[in-house]
């Protein structure tokens, strides 16, 4: 030990080890104990609204049922009404929510309440699939509109009126009937007609333009049901006006014409097409590929497609009401020699088909193969304004289960029950 260490004061050097030990221990702080982390989860509750029409025997409207009378069943498992409302002619004469909020407590004083905003009225939503009506089917189609104008559309009635193709009409919804006469006379129709179609090229997956002029129509009603899901208290009507759908029409037709479009001359004949080579059905070797391979799946994808459009409609609580425009369909045109009564029967019978689907799935239904349409919407038009709404908050056994059967019972033996049967959950979207 040097003279300096010796002239170092105890109390300072006690001093600067205490400071030395402080800061080893905050640069060194213990470790706390860390909580291990919980899992969370997420919950949804859906409520389901039905609209439900019940008549009598003779076709009327049954405006005394309550509440008590009905029973709902989801996949089997009965449901609890939680919220019952009859409309009649248009406007809610009843309605009984379960769920309703508790009595303000006695000597508080409140504000004056608002007047409830009038209800009255239906939603309507006309859609045009001008892609898939005949250009000379327009006129037939302009009469049908001012028959809807002038016995569907009343005063009060909201509507929208939209079209897919070049008519370019769109009518934002309104009040104004003369809206609706305005985009009548827009309407030109400009679906493939028979030689287009024979003409058209094909993929695997069938004619382009015939699933691209799907697409559109379907894309566009598509998103009008997202938009009508607002409106909960109304009842919603798509008038749906189209002459169907077929994916893979007139098979044997157009394989004959892609045989005589790409067939090499014979040899034998000088350069003349055998025209027995090209017959399919003379040549037992011959297998028409637009009736097997990928097309044979045409059917099973128009299937997929109507029902995940009847699954948004009914998650919207909208009903479709189809209309074809064509009437009763007798033979193909009688410049269309190309075709077989079959091949044409067939067509015809797929497209109608298709237009039935829509409507039945949600509780509407279709004016097919007829021409008295008036009378067909005078149904719509008392379907739309006598009903009962039913809501409910499901509890069904199975969250993820996404397509949900639903039905409706009624306590009298001596009416019919029509609703929508089917509701289904949103497919997620990708983020």
């Amino acid at each position: 030990m040097n003279a300096r260490t010796r002239l170092i004061p105890l109390p300072l050097l006690l001093l600067t080890v205490l400071a030395t030990v402080t800061l080893n221990g905050q640069q060194r702080p213990q470790p706390q104990a860390q909580s291990p982390q919980r899992p969370t989860f997420t919950s949804q509750v859906d409520l389901v609204k039905v609209d439900v029409m019940v008549r009598d025997k003779s076709g009327q409207f049954v405006p005394t049922l309550k509440r008590e009378d009905f029973t709902i069943l989801e996949d089997g498992v009965p449901q609890n009404v939680s919220d019952f409302r009859l409309v009649y002619g248009g406007r809610e004469l009843a309605v009984e929510v379960i769920n309703a909020p508790t009595a303000a407590p006695e000597g508080m004083i409140l504000p004056p309440t608002r007047p409830v905003a009038d209800v009255a009225g239906r939603v309507f939503i006309i859609f045009i699939d001008d892609l898939h009506l005949q250009a000379s089917d327009s006129p037939r189609v302009r009469n049908l509109l001012t028959q809807i104008t002038n016995t569907l559309i009343h005063d009060g009635d909201l509507f929208a009126v939209v079209s897919t193709g070049p008519s370019s009409i769109e009518v934002n919804p309104t009040y104004d009937r003369s809206r609706l006469t305005e985009a009548i006379k827009k309407v030109m129709g400009n679906g493939m007609s028979v030689d287009d179609i024979l003409l058209a090229p094909s993929s695997i997956a069938g004619p382009q333009e015939i699933r691209h002029r799907v697409n559109v129509a379907f894309s566009t009603a598509y998103d009008l049901l997202e938009q009508m899901k607002t409106s909960d208290t109304r009842r919603k009507a798509f008038v749906y006006l189209s002459a169907g759908y077929d994916f893979n029409p007139f098979a044997d037709s157009r394989w004959k014409q892609e045989q005589e479009r790409y067939a090499k001359p014979d040899p034998k004949t000088d350069g003349v097409t055998n025209e027995k080579a090209l017959d399919s059905t003379n040549s037992s070797n011959t297998i028409n590929p637009f009736d097997s391979g990928s097309f044979g799946f045409a059917q099973a994808d128009l299937v997929s497609q109507l029902a995940e459009l009847t699954r948004a409609a009914n998650r919207a609580n909208a009903t479709f009401y189809t209309i074809d425009p064509r009437g009763l369909i007798a033979g193909p045109d009688i410049n269309n020699l190309t075709l077989t009564t079959a091949e044409w029967r067939k067509y015809v019978q797929t497209t109608v088909d298709s237009l039935k689907t829509i409507a039945d799935l949600t509780g509407g239904f279709c004016i097919c193969n007829s021409n008295d349409f008036k009378r067909g919407l005078e149904r719509i038009d008392a379907e739309t304004s006598d009903y009962y709404l039913l809501r409910y908050y499901s509890s069904n056994p199975d969250p993820l289960r996404r397509v949900r059967n639903i039905e409706v019972k009624v306590n009298r033996d001596d009416v019919d029950v029509v609703h929508r049967t089917q509701w289904a959950l949103p497919i997620p979207r990708r983020r």
